[in-house]
C-alpha cells in the first residue's frame, strides 16, 4: 500500500467514526448514549455502542438495533451481513463524560437553574470516584448579555502526556428560548491498576509507599571472635 492510499484510508475511516458518531447521538441521545468503538476484522464490520440505557438501544425483541443496523449498512454501502451492531453497558454513569454532558443537558432543556444543574452533575462524578470535575456553561444564561460559568470541584491536569489518558471531555448544544447555550463536562478519572475505572499507568508524580519489612533476625554463621585465626 502506498503512503498516498494509507492516507486516504485514514481520512475515510475518521470520516467515517465522525458521521457515525454524528447519526447515534441524534438517534441515541435520550438512552443515555456515550459513545461508540468500530472493530474491522476480515470478515466483518463491528460497531459497539455504548449506553446507559442498552434495553432501549436494543428496542423490543432487538428491533431498533435491527433498524439501526440496516440505516448504517445501507448509508455506507456495506454488504449483506457484513456490519454487525452491539450494544454495551457503560460501567460507570458517573466518569463517563458524555453521560453526564447529556445529563446536563436535559436538566437545562427541562427548566433546570443552570447552577443547581451543574452542581447535581458535579456531586454525582465525584461520588462515582473521579479524582477531579468541571463544568462549563456559555451563552445567554441570563439576560441579553452571553457570559460562561463555570463549576469545579477535585484535581484537574490541563496539559502534559497524562492529560489524553486520564482527562475526558464532552461538548453539547442547548437551544433554549433566549438562545443557544454551550455545555462542557471534562471529568479527570482515577488512577486504577486494573484498568477499569480509569488508566492502568500511574502519574509521574504520583508517589507510592510501601510498607516496611518485618525485621527479620540476622543468625550469625561463623566466629565472631576477631582474634581468633582461620587454620
Amino acid at each position: 500500500m502506498s503512503h498516498a492510499s494509507k492516507k486516504r484510508k485514514f481520512v475515510a475511516d475518521g470520516v467515517f467514526y465522525a458521521e457515525l458518531n454524528e447519526l447515534l447521538i441524534r438517534e441515541l441521545a435520550e438512552d443515555g448514549y456515550s459513545g461508540v468503538e468500530v472493530r474491522v476484522t476480515p470478515m466483518r464490520t463491528e460497531v459497539i455502542i455504548r449506553a446507559t440505557r442498552t434495553q432501549n438501544v436494543l428496542g423490543e425483541k432487538g428491533r431498533r438495533i435491527r433498524e439501526l443496523t440496516s440505516v448504517v449498512q445501507k448509508r455506507w454501502k456495506f454488504a449483506e451481513n457484513s456490519v454487525e451492531l452491539y450494544a454495551e453497558k457503560v460501567a460507570n454513569r458517573g466518569l463517563c463524560a458524555v453521560s453526564q454532558c447529556e445529563s446536563l443537558r436535559y436538566k437545562l432543556i427541562g427548566g433546570l437553574a443552570v447552577r443547581r444543574a451543574c452542581y447535581g452533575v458535579v456531586r454525582f462524578v465525584m461520588e462515582a470516584g473521579a479524582k477531579g470535575v468541571e463544568c462549563i456553561v456559555a451563552g445567554k444564561i441570563r439576560g441579553a448579555r452571553a457570559k460562561s460559568m463555570k463549576f469545579t470541584d477535585g484535581y484537574m491536569i490541563k496539559s502534559g502526556e497524562p492529560k489524553r489518558t486520564y482527562v475526558v471531555t464532552a461538548v453539547r448544544h442547548v437551544a433554549l428560548r433566549q438562545g443557544m447555550l454551550g455545555v462542557r463536562v471534562t471529568i479527570m478519572l482515577p488512577w486504577d491498576p486494573t484498568g477499569k475505572t480509569g488508566p492502568k499507568t500511574a502519574l509521574p508524580d504520583q508517589i507510592v509507599i510501601h510498607d516496611p519489612k518485618e525485621d527479620v533476625a540476622m543468625v550469625p554463621t561463623g566466629s565472631l571472635d576477631p582474634t581468633k585465626e582461620k587454620m
